[in-house]
C-alpha cells in the first residue's frame, strides 16, 4: 500500500514543501527513512511505533520505507514523526487517503501519542500560502503562531488520537486568528525599563532619541556606572510599534531557531545583547546547516553590545556587512544562506583600560600607549558605520540623589513615532524606511539646508578637521533633529547639536 501527504522543512528562515511517501509491502519487518534525514529524523522510527501503540493503533510487522521528498533537501529535527504516522495509518485502512493528501502537518510524538510543539511552525505556514493545500495540522502550542498567518486554516492538537478522528470526520472548527492579529494591532506589552528612572545624563538621553529617531547607530564612551547599559535596554521602548509585516519576520527568525516567545507573533521590537566573549559565528550565525545569529535575532530591533572594546576583533568585523545591507550571508561548505539584519547598533565602552580616562573624579592609571590600544581594537570601517558617537560623563552627586523623575518613555516615544512618519512620508515609494539609510543622493535631495547652517557646518569640518564621511553623517543626524523639531528646513541649531555627536572624530582626526 502506498500513500501520500504533505509536510514542510525549515531551511535558514524559509521552509521547503516535503512530500510524505509511505510505502508498506510484504517482507521481514523492517522500517527504514530515506530523502536525506539527520538523526532527529531517523529516530522518529522508534517514537512514532510507541506513539502508534499507545495511541490504540496495531503497527503492522512489513517491511515500511518512508521517503521525504525531494531528496536533495536536508531535513531536520522531529516535525516529521505526526506526518509519518499518518501515512502508516492511512497505508493500514484507518484514515482515507483522499482526505489525508489535502492536508499538510508537522509535528513531534511523545511516546504515550502526544504531539509536541516544533520549531519554524510560522515559516511552514508563510510556505503554504502559495500551495494548493490550505489546511494545516499543527501541535496544540503551536496554534497561534501557524494563525498569523489567515489564508490557512489551521487544525491544532494534542494527540495523534485526536488528529485521527478529526480526518475520520469528527467536527473541528478551524482556530482563529482575529484575536492573534489583533493583538499586534492593538497593544504592546508593558516596557520593564523607563528612562524617567536614569538621574541626569539629559545628553546621552536626547541623544538616544534622536537614534532612535532616525535608526542611528550609536556608540557611547564613558567611566563604569555613568548610565550606558541603562540608556542602552531603555531604547526599545521609545522605538516605533511593529508593524504586521516586521512582527512576521521578526517571528519567523525567532521560530525557526525554535526561540521562545510570548503568544503567535513576537510584539515587541527585539533587544539582544550578547556576552563580549561571543563568537563571531554565534554572532553571524553559523553550522553546517546555517542558522541565524545574535545579529538576526535583532532583526527589527536594537543588537546592544556592552563593553564594545573587549569583543573579538574577528567578532566585530562581522558587523561590517549586516551595518551596510541590513543583510547577512552565511557560507558553509553545505550550504550558503542570507539571514535579513536590519538592526540599530548600540554599542558603550569604557574610554580606557581603567575606565577612568576623562573622569574628574577618580584618576586615571593608564598610560597614553595603553589608552590609545585600547581604542584601535575598534575599527575605522567600523565606526565608520556609526551616525552618534557620544562621551556620557559621571553622573553628579547631586543629580543621582534627586528625587524629581526625568521624563518618561512614553512622551519620549510620541515624539519618536511622530519623527518616524515624517520620514516614512519623505520616502515614500523608495527603497529606504528611515533617515540613517540615506545614500549620498538622497542627502542631497532630502538634507536642505538654510544658508546659516551651511556656513556653521563649513566651519565645523575646516575647524575641527572632518572627514567626507563625518560631513554627510552630521547632515543626516541634522536630518533626523530637525523632523523631531517638525522642521522642513535643517537650521543652524539642528546642525550644531549634530556636530557634537561626532565626539570620536573630533577626539582622532582633529
Amino acid at each position: 500500500m502506498l500513500s501520500s501527504t504533505i509536510s514542510a522543512a525549515v531551511n535558514g528562515i524559509d521552509a521547503n514543501i516535503i512530500s510524505v511517501e509511505t510505502y508498506i509491502s510484504s517482507g521481514l519487518p523492517m522500517f527504514s527513512i530515506v530523502g536525506l534525514p539527520d538523526a532527529a529524523v531517523k529516530e522518529s522510527r522508534d517514537r512514532v511505533v510507541a506513539a502508534l501503540k499507545n495511541s490504540g493503533f496495531d503497527f503492522p510487522s512489513k517491511k515500511i520505507t518512508v521517503n521525504l521528498a525531494p531528496a536533495d533537501i536536508k531535513k531536520e529535527g522531529g516535525s516529521f514523526d505526526l506526518p509519518i504516522a499518518l501515512g502508516i495509518l492511512a497505508c493500514c485502512g484507518k484514515i482515507n487517503f483522499e482526505t489525508l493528501k489535502s492536508f499538510c502537518s508537522a509535528g513531534e510524538l511523545s511516546l504515550d501519542g502526544k504531539i509536541r510543539k516544533v520549531k519554524g511552525v510560522l515559516n511552514m505556514a508563510l510556505s503554504l500560502k502559495n500551495f494548493k493545500v490550505k489546511n494545516f495540522i499543527v501541535p496544540f502550542l503551536n496554534r497561534r503562531e501557524a494563525a498569523a498567518v489567515n489564508e490557512l486554516n489551521i487544525y491544532p492538537f494534542k494527540t495523534l488520537a485526536e488528529t485521527v478522528n478529526f480526518l475520520n470526520g469528527a467536527a473541528v472548527e478551524p482556530f482563529s486568528s482575529q484575536d492573534v492579529l489583533q493583538n499586534v494591532q492593538d497593544g504592546h506589552l508593558a516596557q520593564e525599563y523607563d528612562f524617567s528612572e536614569i538621574k541626569g545624563q539629559q545628553y546621552a538621553k536626547r541623544a538616544a532619541e534622536v537614534a532612535a529617531a532616525g535608526a542611528h547607530n550609536m556608540i557611547m564612551s564613558g567611566p563604569p556606572g555613568s548610565g550606558k547599559t541603562m540608556i542602552a535596554k531603555r531604547i526599545p521602548g521609545i522605538l516605533p510599534p511593529l508593524e504586521y509585516e516586521e512582527s512576521i519576520e521578526t517571528t519567523k527568525i525567532w521560530s525557526a531557531c525554535g526561540r521562545s516567545f510570548a503568544g503567535g507573533l513576537i510584539k515587541e521590537r527585539p533587544f539582544r545583547s550578547p556576552h563580549h566573549t561571543v563568537s563571531a559565528a554565534a554572532l553571524a550565525g553559523g553550522g553546517s546547516y546555517p542558522k541565524p545569529g545574535e545579529v538576526s535575532l535583532a532583526h527589527n530591533g536594537v543588537l546592544f553590545l556592552d563593553e564594545f572594546a573587549e569583543f573579538r576583533r574577528d567578532a566585530l568585523e562581522i558587523l561590517r556587512q549586516p551595518l551596510e545591507d541590513k543583510q547577512i550571508t552565511v557560507s558553509r561548505a553545505k550550504n550558503s544562506l542570507v539571514f535579513p539584519a536590519s538592526f540599530m547598533l548600540v554599542a558603550a565602552m569604557n574610554p580606557c583600560p581603567c575606565g577612568n580616562f576623562g573622569n574628574p573624579l577618580k584618576r586615571c592609571v593608564c598610560s597614553p600607549l595603553q589608552i590609545r590600544k585600547y581604542k584601535n581594537k575598534i575599527s575605522g570601517p567600523l565606526l565608520d558605520r556609526i551616525d552618534i558617537c557620544l562621551e556620557v560623563p559621571a553622573v553628579k552627586i547631586s543629580e543621582l540623589t534627586s528625587m524629581q523623575d526625568g521624563e518618561s518613555s512614553a512622551s519620549i516615544k510620541e515624539r519618536v513615532v511622530k519623527a518616524r512618519k515624517i520620514q516614512n512620508e519623505r520616502f515614500k515609494g523608495l527603497k529606504i524606511f528611515t533617515n540613517a539609510q540615506m545614500q549620498s543622493k538622497d542627502i542631497k535631495k532630502y538634507c536642505i539646508a538654510e544658508s546659516k547652517a551651511l556656513e556653521l557646518l563649513k566651519n565645523a569640518v575646516e575647524k575641527l578637521n572632518f572627514s567626507a564621511r563625518s560631513y554627510d553623517k552630521i547632515l543626516k543626524v541634522a536630518r533626523t533633529i530637525a523632523d523631531l523639531a517638525a522642521s522642513e528646513i535643517i537650521k543652524s541649531a539642528h546642525i550644531a547639536e549634530a556636530v557634537q555627536y561626532r565626539a570620536f572624530d573630533r577626539e582622532i582626526e582633529n
